[in-house]
C-alpha cells in the first residue's frame, strides 16, 4: 500500500461476479489515477461459487491497494458491506454495487459533502431525471411503496435508502456498521436508522443511475424479507438494542 493516510476505501460486496467484476475494476481503476486521492479497494467475496476472488485477485496489478475478503460462506450483501467496512482503512469509505449501477464517478458527489456530513447517500429519487435505465414499472412502484413503509416505521426523511451507493466517515460510523445486525438487502434503512440514532449528519445526493436487468434482488421473496426486516429494526430499537457507546462521544 501507498505510504501516508488511505483517503478513500471503496467496498464491493461481490457474490458471483465474475463476469461484471472485469468492467467494473477496470472502471474504477481508471477512477483512482484520475481522481487524485490515495484510495483503496476493498472486494468482498460473498461465498461465491465461480472466480469472484480469481478475477478480483488478478486486477492487483491496475490497483495497487486492492485487497480481497471472504465471508467463508454466502452471508449477503448486508453483511459483505460491513465485513468490507470493518476491514476498511480509509478515512472515508463508499460502498458500491458491482455492476456500477451508479457510475463510479459519481462519488464525487458524495465525497465534495463529507467535510460537512458524516453521511451521504446517493439517491435516484431526488433526480429521477437522472435515471438513465430505469426498471420495470412495478419495480419502482414497489420501491415507492417500500421507501413510505421505511419513512412511517423508522421515521426516516430519505426519498430512497436502497441506493447501492454510500459514504461514511469511518470513525464515525464505525459504530453503525458494529451495531448493524441486518445482513440481506434491508441492511440500509438500518444502517441510516441508526446514523439518526447517534446524531451523525446524513445527506441524500441525486445520481446518475442505470438498472441491471442481472440485478440478483428475487422481487417477492427480498421485497417481503426487506418489510420484515424493517420490522426487526423497529423492534431493536424498542428493545433497546442500539445503545449508543460512551467511546464514541455521541452520548
Amino acid at each position: 500500500m501507498k505510504p501516508g493516510p488511505v483517503e478513500l476505501s471503496i467496498v464491493i460486496p461481490s457474490y458471483n461476479e465474475e463476469k461484471r467484476l472485469p468492467a467494473t475494476l477496470e472502471r474504477i481503476a481508471k477512477y483512482i489515477k484520475t481522481s487524485g486521492r490515495t484510495t483503496e479497494v476493498v472486494v468482498v467475496d460473498d461465498g461465491s461459487s465461480d472466480r469472484t476472488a480469481e478475477v478480483a485477485r488478478s486486477y492487483s496489478g491496475e490497483i495497487e491497494n486492492l485487497r480481497v475478503v471472504a465471508n467463508g460462506r454466502n452471508r449477503g450483501k448486508g453483511y459483505s458491506v460491513k465485513h468490507g467496512s470493518m476491514e476498511a482503512q480509509g478515512e472515508i469509505v463508499l460502498f458500491t454495487d458491482a455492476d456500477l449501477s451508479a457510475p463510479i464517478e459519481e462519488a464525487d458527489k458524495l465525497l465534495e459533502k463529507m467535510n460537512d456530513y458524516d453521511v451521504a447517500i446517493g439517491s435516484r429519487a431526488v433526480n429521477r431525471a437522472l435515471i438513465e435505465v430505469h426498471e420495470s414499472r412495478f419495480r419502482e412502484f414497489a420501491g415507492i411503496v417500500f421507501n413510505r413503509i421505511v419513512r412511517i416505521l423508522l421515521r426516516l426523511p430519505f426519498v430512497d435508502t436502497q441506493c447501492g451507493f454510500k459514504a461514511f466517515r469511518r470513525e464515525k460510523c464505525k459504530i453503525l456498521f458494529e451495531q448493524q445486525t441486518i445482513e440481506r438487502f434491508g441492511f440500509d434503512p438500518e444502517l441510516l436508522y441508526l446514523a439518526r440514532h447517534h446524531g451523525l449528519k446524513t445527506i441524500e445526493v441525486a445520481v446518475r443511475w442505470a438498472h441491471s436487468p442481472a440485478t440478483k434482488i428475487n422481487m417477492w421473496r427480498d421485497s417481503l424479507q426487506m418489510f420484515l426486516d424493517v420490522v426487526v429494526i423497529r423492534w431493536n430499537a424498542v428493545r433497546g438494542r442500539y445503545k449508543v457507546s460512551r467511546s464514541s462521544g455521541l452520548g
